[in-house]
């Protein structure tokens, strides 16, 4: 057997197995609780009905909990955990405007009623924004579960300096997702995550508003005028204003892309990348071939939800999410 058929032949079966037994696997509940993945389907399900903004409210919850010490549900921990007052991952500045993270407490309460201290709130953060892309016309991804949660709980200060601002730009965007195995495809792609749901003015205030503002900023002149309509300089309510990503925010589809490439891109980083010579063709790619970029899209977020994972013995099992 050819040596690159052996390695993927040992990938298969790492992702299929788990590590020495403790590690990732796709079939990791099938003893201990068989009907998890469809108990928080079909939780999910009934808060996405109630609630068209929670798909990427999830989506973000999940980058954002990968993104500060892992995928580890550490951004779930309240700041009065167990009665102890902690200034908590869920506090920092770039954790604004992140919500539903009662969401993963309601399929959490019912995993427990059927499989009392099996399933982690980490996995089900996981499965919960996998379920999110798939409700609103994605791709149907299959994530291995095994995640334990942490019980370090990160500060404020830590999830700032992890979390990405909102005007990074392609280099470290490229940078950040490179730690985390992922090629310039997916990198592209794994930020085409901003085709469904919206954006905070707060966010695009400096870019908008900035006086030396590049000018190979790439933003469509016309598109501005609609920014600065919505999100004017002297706004009293830039926290609680949004603008749509693309004009199809509640579909998981490649309008972003196509929209980059008439420089829609409401962030800084959207706009860059259909210009910058390393990302311009993929995003290209993605913009004429939608199943190109579900591919590569569900590629990235498998490797994502990979971040610094606990497995085996290795964290808890939290039976409240908030608490430790």
């Amino acid at each position: 057997m050819e040596k690159a058929s052996i390695a993927v032949l040992i990938l298969f079966l790492i992702f299929r197995l788990g590590v020495d037994g403790g590690g990732l696997s796709y079939n990791f509940y099938e003893q201990s609780c068989p009907q998890a993945e469809d108990i928080v389907r079909d939780a999910m399900r009934a808060v996405f009905m109630a609630d068209p903004a929670a798909p990427p409210a999830l989506l973000r919850l999940m980058f954002h909990d990968c993104q500060v010490q892992g995928c580890d549900a550490s951004i779930l921990v309240d700041e009065d955990a167990n009665g102890v007052q902690i200034t908590s991952e869920i506090t920092a500045a770039r954790n604004f405007g992140v919500r539903n993270r009662d969401s993963i407490s309601y399929a959490k309460s019912l995993l427990e009623s059927q499989c009392p201290g099996q399933v982690s709130c980490s996995d089900v953060i996981i499965m919960a924004a996998r379920d999110a892309v798939a409700f609103l016309g994605g791709p149907l991804i299959n994530v291995p579960l095994g995640r334990r949660d942490s019980s370090n709980i990160p500060s404020s200060a830590v999830a700032d300096s992890s979390i990405p601002p909102p005007n990074i730009q392609v280099g470290d965007m490229l940078r950040l997702f490179a730690k985390k195995g992922m090629t310039t495809e997916e990198s592209v792609a794994i930020i085409g995550a901003h085709t469904i749901g919206a954006t905070h003015c707060v966010n695009l205030m400096n870019r908008l508003y900035r006086s030396d503002r590049p000018s190979t900023d790439g933003m469509n002149p016309a598109y501005e005028l609609m920014l600065r309509s919505a999100c004017p300089r002297f706004s009293l309510t830039p926290n609680i204003s949004i603008v749509a990503n693309d004009l199809t925010m509640v579909t998981f589809d490649n309008h972003y892309y196509r929209s980059l490439m008439a420089g829609q891109g409401a962030l800084a980083i959207d706009t860059a990348m259909a210009s910058d010579p390393r990302t311009a063709p993929f995003v290209a790619r993605f913009a004429s071939d939608q199943d190109q970029f579900f591919n590569a899209f569900s590629s990235a977020f498998v490797k994502l939800s990979y971040s610094n994972v606990l497995t085996g013995n290795q964290g808890v099992i939290r039976e409240n999410c908030a608490r430790m």
